[in-house]
């Protein structure tokens, strides 16, 4: 499943994407330093667009992963040592509903690795005719403070599918307002492209 991801967007082509698809967003009053990045890891800020609570949308960047859930020992047993598990950076969607929480994680492109030994073979992934896209994300505040996202999952689409068993749900421009502002439903929303949607590239063997 993926863990890493590119993010290439200007500041001004969010504002222009944004405006010519009408969707109104709360902007940073200071213009924020975007750098191009191939690679965003789990545990990375990245930006998002949010719905917040009160019904406007904001732009933002968020730590990518939530926290995983604590484990539960029974009182008879004896404390030991618990691997660290890794933060939860992708989220089943089918059959759920997802009536709070939901943004639109920007990417330019997105990679998936096969084999079992290091290094890895990487594929990469752009969408056709766009140079930049939305995956479908769920964002939640911290414990500790802050807020997190993570990728929403479903069955891979043609294009994925021989190099995965699962792929992150990519949105089509015209679904952002659906998904971002709960008008839409989760079914149709949240599933694979179809096939030709997606170039696939191998750049590492």
């Amino acid at each position: 499943m993926c863990n890493d991801y590119a993010n290439y967007v200007d500041y001004d082509d969010y504002l222009a994407a944004f405006s010519q698809t009408r969707i109104p967003v709360k902007w940073p009053d200071a213009i924020p330093n975007l750098q191009p990045r191939d690679d965003i890891w789990p545990t990375d800020k990245a930006p998002v667009i949010r719905r917040l609570e009160d019904g406007t949308n904001e732009f933002t960047e968020l730590r990518w992963g939530f926290p995983p859930a604590k484990q539960s020992a029974s009182p008879t047993e004896r404390p030991k040592a618990v691997p660290k598990r890794p933060p939860v950076i992708n989220f089943r969607s089918e059959g759920r509903r997802f009536p709070v929480g939901r943004c639109l994680v920007p990417a330019s492109f997105f990679y998936e690795f096969t084999g079992s030994k290091s290094p890895k073979s990487k594929w990469k992934f752009t969408k056709v005719g766009e140079p930049w896209f939305c995956f479908a994300g769920l964002w939640r505040p911290m414990p500790e403070g802050g807020a997190a996202f993570t990728l929403l999952t479903t069955d891979p689409s043609p294009d994925v599918a021989p190099i995965h068993d699962r792929q992150m749900v990519i949105l089509e421009r015209s679904n952002w307002s659906a998904w971002l502002q709960e008008t839409g439903n989760e079914t149709d929303l949240l599933r694979a492209l179809p096939a030709g949607s997606l170039e696939v590239e191998q750049i590492r063997p």
